[in-house]
């Protein structure tokens, strides 16, 4: 099953917390308490960002941790390669020489194209669409469109 950790869950509710006051430095303690994520995973997740240069730290009396760059300029995958790790649904979707059997194989350029599908979308949300203050909708796609319509057009079975 496709699904993001629930560490990069978490550091993406933390992202949106700093998103929603981008000029103010927040200690890990408040996001804590603000989030109700426990304090020691909130320090470790926000380690892991500001490494991946997504939040930077200022020390001393009044430091805490912001945005490294605005919302707007933060792709989810930018957020998912953080803390997972490059999206990759199959060995080869990672690139040519990680399958052993690559020159045999008839399914892996249909994987690749899916992953390179599925990180395409991933780039065209932002944080700031993800933590709900960008009024920029999310556009879904006509394939998407068309299933959101005959799923609310199909009957519920009893």
């Amino acid at each position: 099953m496709l699904r993001i950790s629930r560490l990069t869950d978490y550091a993406t509710v933390l992202l949106a917390a700093l998103a929603e006051q981008p000029d103010r430095v927040q200690t890990a303690t408040a996001l804590a308490e603000q989030t109700h994520i426990a304090a020691p995973t909130v320090s470790k997740l926000l380690k892991q960002l500001q490494r991946a240069k997504l939040v930077t730290s200022t020390r001393g009396l009044h430091g805490g941790y912001q945005l490294a760059r605005p919302a707007t300029q933060i792709s989810a995958a930018a957020i998912l390669d953080a803390l997972d790790g490059p999206l990759a649904l199959t060995d080869c979707s990672m690139g040519h020489g990680n399958c052993e059997i690559e020159e045999t194989c008839r399914v892996g350029r249909v994987w690749q194209r899916l992953n390179l599908a599925i990180r395409r979308s991933l780039y065209e949300v932002s944080l700031a669409q993800l933590a709900g203050i960008d009024s920029t909708q999310v556009r879904l796609s006509a394939f998407e469109r068309e299933m959101k319509a005959a799923t609310s057009r199909t009957p519920a079975r009893s």
